[in-house]
This record gives C-alpha cells, structure tokens and sequence, in this order.
C-alpha cells in the first residue's frame, strides 16, 4: 500500500493524514495490544482532525489534548461545531491518564468501540471542512 503524499506540518492536510494514521492504528485490533492504547490512538486522531480544522481556518490552537479546549476555541471564532464532534470531549482521558499503568480502569471493550465511532465521526468532519 502507498503511503499518503507529504505536506508541509503547517498544511492542514498533513494534520488530516496523521489524524488518519492514528485513526488506523486505533481500528487495528492486534493480538496483545491494551484497549487503552488503542483508545489513546483514538484520541489523537480526532485531536488532530480538530486542529487541522483550525489550522485550515487560520486559528491559532493551544498545544493541549484537552478536546473540549478545542472546540471551545474553534467555536469562540464563530466557527459552528455539530453536537455529535462535541461527543469527542470524551475522549480526552485517553491522552494521558490511560496510557499508564494503574492510573484509570482498563478499557471496556464498549468504551473502546465508542472511542473508534467518535474518532472515526471527528475526522470524517474535518475531512468535509478542509
């Protein structure tokens, strides 16, 4: 399979392709992989999506993985934000606190199928936005 062409890190393209790659990565059930790992790929994938949104809108966005920040940011410039991307704030726990041992419970196999479904509903917005 042929990788996905380059852009310039500044091109909301290259943010909507790396938000893909996570977005694979999170769909990708391999044998031994944590549910929490997957779901951490989840979150930087609807992260990215979001930025690459504000990157092609010329907002200027904190570097947080705080999506609710986000939003709030992208929605402050007048931007209109559907309720269901809003879902995505779920998702923010994923960035840190699930990536390490002992810190959160392990991720259900529910959760971790509502974190694909709204990974997957962040990007394809931001696919129509750019």
């Amino acid at each position: 399979m042929k990788p996905p062409e380059r852009f310039p890190p500044d091109d909301p393209r290259e943010w909507l392709n790396r938000a893909r790659s996570n977005l694979v990565r999170a769909k990708n059930r391999i044998p031994g992989a944590y549910l929490e790992d997957l779901c951490f790929d989840a979150q930087q994938a609807a992260e990215k999506a979001i930025k690459a949104v504000m990157i092609a809108c010329d907002i200027a966005f904190p570097y947080v993985h705080d999506l609710d920040q986000l939003l709030t940011v992208l929605e402050s410039t007048g931007q209109q934000v559907p309720d269901e991307i809003h879902r995505a704030e779920k998702l923010t726990p994923y960035a840190t606190a699930a990536r390490y041992p002992g810190i959160e419970q392990p991720v259900s196999e529910q959760h971790y199928l509502e974190a694909v479904e709204i990974a997957e509903a962040v990007v394809r917005w931001a696919e129509k936005r750019i």
